[in-house]
């Protein structure tokens, strides 16, 4: 099972040089795969979230693939209403040469209406257009003469049953976002019902989890994934492994942009998981 790390493209603090060692770091404690979130304009729904500046996925990951040389990047997700589909197809396939077929899709529907808004994307329709783009991605990429980088993974984002059909529908792979401890095997069995359902082939799982230590146990239903002490986190992890995950990703941002101007901190609790999960392994 890879074990990636969500790493911050935004936010008070946030420039090339950050983006660049939180690369390195992720890459020199061992992590397979880094990935980075979307937006594109930073409207007042969007930067009460994640603020400006607010670097787009391709660009970066283009740059951070020449700063790195072993770990897969991605995205956590791409908002795909917001370009159009062969746009989409061309950048990712480029991404994927350059870096040496280290690039993974990561897709979701989108939430911020006043992006959409400013974008001139109907917000109502977002469902519908991602399937349209989706199908529109991968037929670009069959019928690219010249394109060498083989099969780019896509990955679904998304908690919802929609997310869930469009995985199994289009998707390599189911990416639920922040659940809860008790939720993953519900899960992992919800996603191999849908397959069944549709008559396909159940997509790998690859959640994005949180990543909260604290230095006593967190209990309750509530608790959600990769929060609580070390030895929980790492459990986390070993669940995961044992429902059948592909990968992991870790998400360190806790919602406070102050956070963000000093990366040590995340780097130090990342640490501390590589150590945790390579004892247990």
């Amino acid at each position: 099972m890879k074990i990636g790390v969500n790493i911050p493209n935004y936010g008070p603090g946030t420039d090339p040089g950050v983006l660049r060692s939180w690369a390195q770091t992720v890459e020199g404690l061992g992590f397979d795969l880094l990935m980075m979130s979307d937006h594109i304009a930073v409207t007042p729904d969007v930067a009460e979230k994640y603020p400006a500046p607010f670097y787009e996925p391709f660009t970066t990951l283009s740059w951070l693939a020449g700063a790195t040389r072993r770990i897969l990047l991605g995205t956590t997700v791409l908002i795909v209403p917001y370009r159009h589909p062969l746009l989409t197809a061309r950048m990712a396939a480029n991404l994927a040469d350059l870096s040496g077929g280290r690039f993974i899709l990561g897709v979701g529907v989108g939430w911020a209406e006043q992006e959409f808004d400013a974008l001139g994307v109907p917000f109502k329709q977002r469902g519908k257009l991602t399937d349209e783009h989706l199908r529109a991605v991968r037929t670009a990429w069959q019928q690219e003469d010249d394109y060498r980088s083989g099969r780019i993974p896509i990955w679904v984002g998304g908690n919802s049953a929609a997310a869930v059909r469009r995985s199994v529908r289009l998707g390599d792979v189911w990416h639920p976002l922040r659940c809860k401890a008790s939720w993953l095997g519900e899960a992992a069995e919800w996603l191999k019902s849908v397959a069944a359902q549709e008559g396909l082939p159940v997509p790998g799982l690859a959640p994005r989890i949180v990543l909260r230590p604290s230095d006593e146990p967190v209990t309750g239903e509530d608790r959600l994934a990769g929060e609580g002490d070390l030895e929980q986190i790492v459990g986390d992890l070993a669940t995961l492994r044992s429902l059948g995950a592909e990968a992991v990703l870790l998400d360190t941002f806790g919602g406070d942009p102050e956070e963000l101007k000093h990366p040590e901190q995340a780097w130090r609790d990342l640490a501390a998981v590589a150590a945790g999960w390579r004892e247990q392994t």
